[in-house]
Parts: structure tokens; C-alpha cells; sequence
């Protein structure tokens, strides 16, 4: 089993000779030396998954943190959940390096481009292979890292760098709630492993503080995972070149929340309340993100608060306690999510960097391996059957009937505006006459193979893919559930569901209904959205995203400036500078006079000695009277 540790090693190592390569590398072979990584860890990740015999290892590579009692390892842990994750994260992520070959080609930093995804790769390795939460947090905090390179990889706009200061201060934010709950757990275990912390709690070792330790794990969560309130990183992370997209939103840093609470779902089983909190909280978000998803016009920033709505999804099931299905639909949601972005990124570059899609249309004909592969990925995320949406996404609003049926009822209407936004831009995009330039017009032609290829890859995935989970009462054993059983608490099955039931039918009716409104009022109609100035009322309030970003501005921007200047301009000046710098001027004074004393003169040193010992005696003397 050594070659497990290549896993993460390879794509270390394409960071690294990428990186001191660069710009001295060509880029055919900075993209060459970029992919192979991913690709072998795919293949050893493919190989892990095919012979394991269902028994947990734990590889320690060495001794990490020695202190009095506190022993922390850095280790490695196979199971059932982190070969699944290695299998998404290289597989998607090869495509991804694979899909950028060609889309970045002409960019100067092609090398530097592929050496940070690298790096992206390795850390997110990392994350899921840590056998404690001590290097889950290493993993955790470096795709932190290298989504602030990545996103503000075009560093030559200042919005860019922004966008990725961004992220990083707003994950920062959710990883101080994640740091607190590991020192709980160090404060109560005395370690932060996996099987010590789990092994203990079964044993009926249980913090009094459970529930504080979940919630501050579930902090952390919200901040990689982009729920509210911190959200609004991620879709200003669109600023990054779209295979960063794909890779951030898709298979592997925003799915980091997720993992770690079903990583930790002992914990959360024993706080309901977290719980409740983690799906009401999912809920919002959903419903949030595909809100502001109906009017939003960047095709890149559509798809951006599309996966916050997903995620949100997500989380609905972890709330609901359906930890395998909100798995599945984080495979799934890799497929189908990939594939838009790289879809969407596809039709960027075919119009010269245009993303709004009112300045698009027609280009079905001209792009038609893109159109079709976009179809499928937009099928797949409405729900529509037999694709691997339908069966994921409907597996959680299953589970969510079944637990509560108000957020059931709500979660129904996201799934409504999911099939709608995103038939939305599918339709503005491909179908219609060309809305863009002459000079547009004439450049448009379909991508690549290096990538379309990915894209027919993961279109195959995003139809198909359900079979991965696929329920019994469709045929199939539910290999996913079944797979990740031993990590997981037991759970009751849903049975047996009709499709002519409410539980079945309202999803189904969500999915088709609003697809089909979609395609009547901008397939037959050929209404095209307003021009911004244009824009009134709760589609101007929708439009700009309910003003969030305006209202944190209000809210902690602008009070934090305005105390930072406080204490710039007057806590400095007058304390810093006044007291400390004060007396050090001060000082320096005192001597420059002093040292005048000091003339070199022989006579004025034995006159101020004859004067000193005049008064000495003469203090003396009255001394000695009174």
C-alpha cells in the first residue's frame, strides 16, 4: 500500500517543477507536465478503490506534534469516504487540467497557472486523506491558499485581486470558528484523531460542550462551503479563469464543508440542534442563491450562485441526517456542475471573453459538441429523469419529506427556480438568433479537443451518473449508501416511492414545469432580458443580489475603516508616537545637549571641577552647621 502516499506526492511534485520551470518550460509541456499528476493519482486512486477490503488503515508517516501529553501524527486514513473523495478530486480534477491545456494556451502564465493547480490538487488531497483533524486543517487552510493565487491569477485588474483577497479574508473568518472547535476537542480528547475522538465517543465518552464543538465545526463549514452569511466570496470568485471555476465550485474546495461534517457525523449525531441549525441554514441558502440566479445575466455568475444553491441542498440533507445522499449529490453535483462551467467557459472563449448572455444567441449550429454536452449538464441539474440530478437531488427532498415537511415544501420551490434559471441560460445562449458582434459572429467555432474532451466526458458522467447510487425502486442496490454504511449511522430506507405520489410527483412537476416556462418565454417568445438601466422593482433588488454586499459594507467594512483610520490618525499619533517615539526623541535630546558639556577644553574642565567642588564643600559645611 505505499503507493498510496504518491497520491498527493505526484501532483506536489508537478507544482514544483512547474513552478521553478517556469517561464524556462514551454507551455505544451507545462500542460503535459500539469496533467500526468492528476492523471496517475486517478489511476491509483482507481486501483485503491478496486481492491479495498473494507478495513480502515491508518498510515503514519511520522510523528508531527509532540507536546507533554498531546500527541499529533501525520497520517494518512483509507476508508470508504476518502477513497470516494480521491476518486472525485482526481478524476474531475484531471479533466480540469486537461480541459485548461486549451483554453489557457495562449496566456503567458500557463506554467505558473498549472503549477498552482497543482498545488490545489495536493492540498485537497491532503484534506480528505488526514487521519485527524490536525491535517484535515493543513489541507483545509492550503486550498484556502491557493484559491487566493488561482482566483486572482489575472492579477493585472484590481478587481481580480479583490475578488481573491475576498475569498481568503471571508474563509478566514469560518476557519477561527473551525480552530476553536479542534482546541475543544484537544481540551476533551487530548487529540485530535479520528478513531481516538469516534472510538471514544461510542464508548460513551461525550463532551459536555457537544453541541458547542459541532456548531464550531459547522462555522468552519459554512465559510469553505459558502453558506450564509459567508457566501458572498464565491460567486465574486468567478474573477479567476473558468477551469478555476469549475475546480473551486465544482469537485473540491466548496464540497471541503461538506465532507468534514459527514467526516465528523458522530458528533453532529449527537447535537440535534447543530443539526437542525446545519439544514435550516442550508435551506436559506438554497433558496438565496437560486433567487439571484434567475436575473443575473454573466453566465459564469449564474452558475456561481447556482452552486451555492446546491451546497445548500447539501446541507439540507446532512440536517435531515442523510449523510449518503447529500454524498451523492456532491459526486453528482461534480459531474454536472464541471461540466457547465467548462461549457460555459467553452462559449467564453468562442466569443472573445464576452459573458453576458444577452450579447449571445445562435450558437448552437456553431458550437455543437458544446450545445449538446451544456444540454445534457442542464439536465441533469433541473432533476429532470433518468439523469444523475434527478436521482441525487431527489434522494435529499426524499429524506427532507420525511423529517420536515415545511422544508421539504420549500426546498420543492429552489428546485423550481434551479430548472428555470437554468434553462434560462441555456436557452439565451445556444438557441435564437446571434446577438453579438460582427467580429464575434466571425470568430465563434466550437473548442478544441482538449476540451471538448472533457466535456463529452463529463456529459457521460452527468447522464449516467445516478447509477452510482441508484435506488431500489428504480432497479438498482444503492451502491454509494451501501459503500459509505460502515462509516455512517444506521438509517431507515425511504421504501418503495411512486412516481404518481406527492413525495415523487412534486419534485418532477418542479423540474419540468419551470423548464417548459423557460423555453415558452425565451424559446418562443425570444424575450431577452432588459439592459441594467432598465431594470426596476424586486428584479432590481434580486438583480443585485438583495444588496448583501452593500449591507456587510454598512455592517463591518466601512465601521472596521473607520476604526482603523481612528487608530492610525490618532491612537497612533498620539500614543504611538507621542509616548514611545516621545521619549525616544526625548532621550536623544537630552544627550545632543549634555554632550555639549563634553569641549575638548582642559581649562574649562578644570574650572567646572573647581566650581563642582566648591559646591560640594559648601554643601558640606551647611550640612555639618545645621
Amino acid at each position: 500500500m505505499s503507493f498510496i502516499y504518491l497520491i498527493p506526492l505526484l501532483p506536489l511534485l508537478g507544482f514544483a517543477i512547474n513552478g521553478l520551470g517556469f517561464p524556462r518550460i514551454s507551455k505544451t509541456l507545462a500542460g503535459i507536465i500539469g496533467t500526468i499528476p492528476p492523471l496517475v493519482a486517478f489511476l491509483l486512486s482507481l486501483q485503491l478503490f478496486l481492491n479495498f477490503d473494507g478495513k480502515t488503515q491508518i498510515l503514519t508517516l511520522s510523528e508531527w506534534i509532540k507536546v507533554g501529553d498531546l500527541s499529533i501524527p501525520l497520517a494518512f486514513q483509507i476508508d470508504e469516504l476518502s477513497i470516494m473523495m480521491l476518486l472525485v478530486i482526481t478524476g474531475v480534477g484531471t479533466l480540469i487540467h486537461l480541459y485548461s491545456m486549451g483554453y489557457m494556451a495562449h496566456d503567458k502564465g500557463l506554467g505558473k497557472f498549472f503549477s498552482f493547480l497543482n498545488l490545489f490538487v495536493f492540498f485537497m488531497l491532503i484534506l480528505v486523506l488526514g487521519a485527524n483533524f490536525t491535517v484535515l486543517f493543513i489541507g483545509w487552510e492550503g486550498v484556502g491558499l491557493c484559491s487566493y493565487l488561482l482566483i486572482g491569477f489575472w492579477n493585472q485588474k484590481n478587481s481580480y485581486g479583490d475578488a481573491a483577497r475576498k475569498a481568503f479574508i471571508m474563509n478566514r473568518i469560518g476557519d477561527l470558528g473551525f480552530l476553536a472547535g479542534i482546541f475543544l476537542l484537544i481540551q476533551h480528547f487530548g487529540n485530535t484523531n479520528y478513531a481516538d475522538i469516534f472510538g471514544a465517543i461510542q464508548s460513551g465518552d461525550v463532551p459536555e460542550n457537544v453541541g458547542l464543538i459541532a456548531f464550531c465545526l459547522f462555522v468552519g463549514a459554512m465559510g469553505k462551503s459558502a453558506q450564509i452569511p459567508l457566501f458572498t466570496w464565491l460567486p465574486d470568485a468567478m474573477a479567476g479563469p473558468t477551469p478555476v471555476s469549475a475546480l473551486i465550485h465544482a469537485a473540491t474546495m466548496v464540497t471541503a464543508g461538506i465532507y468534514m461534517v459527514i467526516r465528523a457525523n458522530v458528533l453532529f449525531e449527537l447535537s440535534p440542534e447543530v443539526l437542525h441549525f446545519v439544514g435550516w441554514i442550508g435551506l436559506a441558502t438554497a433558496l438565496l442563491g437560486a433567487a439571484i440566479g434567475l436575473f443575473q445575466n454573466d453566465i459564469k455568475k449564474v452558475l456561481a450562485y447556482s452552486t451555492v444553491s446546491q451546497l445548500g441542498y447539501m446541507f439540507m440533507g446532512l440536517g435531515a441526517s442523510a449523510y449518503s445522499a447529500s454524498f451523492f449529490h456532491v459526486m453528482t453535483h461534480a459531474f454536472f456542475k464541471a461540466l457547465l462551467f467548462l461549457g460555459a467557459g467553452s462559449v467564453i472563449h468562442a466569443m472573445s471573453d464576452e459573458q453576458d448572455i444577452r450579447k449571445m444567441g445562435g450558437l448552437k449550429s456553431k458550437m455543437p459538441i458544446t450545445y449538446v454536452t451544456f444540454l445534457l449538464g442542464t439536465i441533469a441539474i433541473a432533476g429532470i429523469p433518468p439523469f444523475a440530478g434527478f436521482f441525487s437531488k431527489d434522494e435529499i427532498l426524499a429524506h427532507l419529506y420525511h423529517h420536515d415537511q415545511v422544508m421539504w415544501a420549500l426546498a420543492i420551490l429552489g428546485s423550481a427556480l434551479t430548472s428555470f434559471y437554468m434553462f434560462r441560460v441555456f436557452i439565451l445562449t445556444f438557441w435564437g438568433e446571434f446577438r453579438g458582434t460582427e467580429k464575434q459572429a466571425h470568430h465563434v467555432h466550437e473548442s478544441p479537443l482538449s476540451m471538448t474532451i472533457p466535456l463529452m466526458v463529463l456529459a457521460v458522467f452527468s447522464v449516467g451518473g445516478g447509477l452510482i447510487n441508484l435506488p431500489h425502486f428504480a432497479g438498482g442496490h444503492e451502491f454509494l449508501a451501501t459503500w459509505l454504511a460502515p462509516l455512517l449511522p444506521e438509517s431507515e430506507g425511504l421504501g418503495e416511492v411512486s412516481f404518481l405520489s406527492l413525495e415523487m410527483g412534486a419534485p418532477l412537476l418542479a423540474a419540468f414545469l419551470p423548464a417548459f416556462l423557460a423555453i415558452y418565454l425565451f424559446g418562443v417568445k425570444k424575450s431577452i432580458p432588459s439592459e441594467d438601466a432598465d431594470i426596476s422593482g424586486i428584479q432590481k433588488l434580486i438583480y443585485h443580489k438583495f444588496y448583501i454586499d452593500e449591507v456587510y459594507d454598512v455592517l463591518f467594512v466601512k465601521p472596521i475603516a473607520m476604526m482603523s483610520n481612528f487608530f492610525a490618525q490618532v491612537i497612533d499619533f498620539l500614543v504611538i508616537d507621542l509616548l514611545v517615539e516621545g521619549i525616544g526623541k526625548t532621550v536623544q535630546y537630552a544627550s545632543t545637549e549634555l554632550r555639549k558639556a563634553q569641549t575638548g577644553n582642559v581649562g574649562y574642565y578644570v574650572f567646572v571641577m573647581v566650581i563642582s567642588i566648591s559646591i560640594i564643600l559648601f554643601l558640606g559645611l551647611k550640612s555639618l552647621i545645621l
